[in-house]
């Protein structure tokens, strides 16, 4: 079951304003606002903390790079091409000082796309993150070392008309938000079977 009603619990602006658009505006987005989202994601906690994020990223004035993690998508995500950038999250496999498996990793590179998506959000700019994407093409034509998994793909900018998208898309663009419910998500004590 979703609920698609008002949150019944005030949560934080930033929070309840995040969007994750198909459809954005042909409007540059700076590379000094790139740098306050990567500065955002900076300052996210990890464990023992290793900072296992890594983000490689190309503007859409960037032709050459942006083409290139462009290629990383899959077809459904072609209308990430109108964003204004591009970027993919890594994830360090191992630990810096014992060279151990970091089991926590990607949760961390999630909690660093977290700031990020909370200080787009501040400065007006969306960001759609897009499972839908070849990590082996993207470590290929990226050059991202052994050691380093790519995680997920992120198009950011302004959002735009939905009108611009095929129909299929727009009917996901204005349909509204739905989360499911909390006691669906949240057990007190012990997991609760549904």
């Amino acid at each position: 079951m979703m609920i698609t009603t008002e949150n019944k619990i005030a949560i934080n602006n930033l929070i309840e304003e995040r969007r994750s658009p198909r459809a954005f505006e042909d409007r540059e987005v700076t590379e000094e606002q790139l740098e306050l989202l990567f500065e955002a994601a900076r300052w996210a906690p990890s464990a023992m903390n290793e900072q296992p994020w890594r983000f490689i990223y190309a503007t859409k004035e960037d032709t050459v790079n942006f083409n290139r993690l462009f290629s990383c998508l899959v077809e459904g995500n072609s209308w990430a091409e109108k964003a204004s950038a591009l970027f993919v999250t890594v994830a360090k496999q191992t630990y810096d000082a014992s060279g151990k498996p970091n089991s926590h990793a990607w949760h961390d590179v999630g909690l660093a796309t977290g700031n990020l998506l909370l200080q787009a959000t501040d400065l007006g700019l969306h960001v759609h993150l897009m499972g839908g994407y070849n990590a082996a093409k993207a470590r290929e034509v990226l050059g991202i070392p052994e050691g380093y998994e790519p995680v997920a793909m992120g198009a950011v900018g302004y959002a735009g008309d939905p009108e611009t998208l095929t129909d299929a898309l727009k009917a996901r663009e204005v349909a509204p938000r739905t989360r499911k419910p909390l006691d669906e998500l949240v057990f007190k004590g012990s997991w609760k079977q549904q």
